[in-house]
């Protein structure tokens, strides 16, 4: 199954390439790539949300931040209904089933190449932060320690950044985003 959002567009190669790997590494399960975040045009790219390409590095990642690009990711149907598939967690209902997926043997690799063009939007910032934002991440974070995914220490540094960077004003997370967290 391929993912993408109607609004964000695919680079030529995207399909292609994502198969092929299916194809020589018939153990993996889920295969994300890097996504270019653009304004306006394409020729406008702002961001690129870089991922870890193995396996472990991934399992390492996601303890702290999503492991995939949900609008480039390909994965294989029976991998994810064995791990209970999309379940209802606001705001994160796919990196709720990486976690699971993870948990549950699923294997990852991320291409290390730009695949798709992410439609990016100010009021992105304006939707990732504020109190009812910090609410749903600190039972998200509480749910990824309930399953032990994440130790206790690893839940207050996640919880301490997180609450931080989703009470800043706007522009500041805006700023935070696309110099910090990208690239």
């Amino acid at each position: 199954v391929a993912r993408m959002d109607t609004d964000d567009i695919a680079k030529p190669d995207r399909f292609e390439k994502q198969i092929r790997v299916f194809q020589e590494h018939p153990e993996l399960d889920v295969v994300g790539a890097w996504i270019d975040e653009f304004e306006e045009t394409t020729s406008n790219i702002i961001s690129t949300r870089k991922l870890p390409e193995v396996h472990d590095d991934i399992c390492q990642f996601a303890k702290k931040r999503n492991p995939e690009n949900h609008p480039v990711i390909m994965f294989r149907k029976q991998a994810v209904l064995a791990a209970g598939g999309y379940q209802h967690f606001p705001l994160f209902e796919d990196y709720y089933l990486w976690i699971r997926m993870l948990q549950n043997g699923a294997k990852f690799y991320n291409i290390q190449e730009s695949l798709l063009y992410f439609r990016f939007s100010p009021a992105m910032f304006k939707r990732r932060g504020g109190l009812k934002y910090v609410t749903t991440e600190l039972r998200f974070q509480n749910q990824l320690r309930n399953l032990g995914f994440i130790t206790s220490s690893e839940y207050l540094y996640n919880v301490f950044i997180r609450v931080i960077t989703r009470m800043m004003p706007n522009t500041l997370r805006a700023i935070l985003y696309k110099k910090a967290l990208r690239k």
